[in-house]
């Protein structure tokens, strides 16, 4: 069984380069959506082309994105994600405040993306089957680990998410197949709990 390609982030140079919001977004698009032209992607994102060919440009140059050889013509280029995920750990980057603050920046984005993801099935949930109102879950529990622990299951759930990206690919085509959007925060908190 094929094993996804992941980027493993390390450098800083990157990591600064890909927390700016809109190379976030066309990469994000870029593996959710699959392949695309800087115009395509333009007016997914409300921009000029100018600009999203700017950031895929910048995106290329950290290995991120390239271009998709099986498409496009001399006028139009086609990109794609080099990668199917990326995987990074904040702790790499505390010894750097500027890499630390560019870690906080790019997280705070994809934080924002995942409510607006959110508050669109809270707008859109009265038209799913109900089979997929009862699929939807969104849940929290407060649990007292050791770093150990809490690293124990952050890998034991990331090991069945996989399991089930597997499966997905099987079932791509199957009629009441759909995307689905997996979330994971484990975070400490210190004193009472923020309401």
């Amino acid at each position: 069984m094929r094993q996804r390609s992941v980027y493993r982030l390390d450098d800083e140079r990157v990591l600064e380069m890909l927390a700016h919001p809109m190379r976030l977004r066309l990469l994000g698009l870029l593996r959710s959506e699959g392949p695309n032209t800087a115009s395509g992607l333009a007016r997914r994102v409300g921009e000029s082309s100018g600009v999203t060919s700017y950031h895929l440009r910048r995106l290329a140059g950290a290995g991120l994105v390239e271009e998709d050889p099986e498409r496009g013509t001399r006028r139009e280029r086609w990109w794609r994600s080099a990668h199917e995920g990326t995987t990074y750990s904040p702790a790499d980057f505390l010894g750097s405040p500027q890499a630390h603050r560019a870690s906080v920046s790019m997280r705070r984005e994809v934080n924002r993306w995942q409510q607006r993801l959110l508050d669109q099935w809270l707008a859109e949930e009265q038209d799913w089957d109900k089979a997929w109102v009862e699929a939807a879950d969104s849940s929290d529990d407060v649990l007292r680990l050791t770093p150990v622990q809490a690293s124990a299951l952050s890998a034991e759930i990331w090991e069945v998410v996989q399991r089930y990206q597997r499966l997905g690919r099987d079932s791509a085509g199957e009629p009441d197949a759909a995307r689905v959007v997996w979330f994971h925060h484990l975070v400490p908190v210190r004193g009472e709990l923020p309401l």
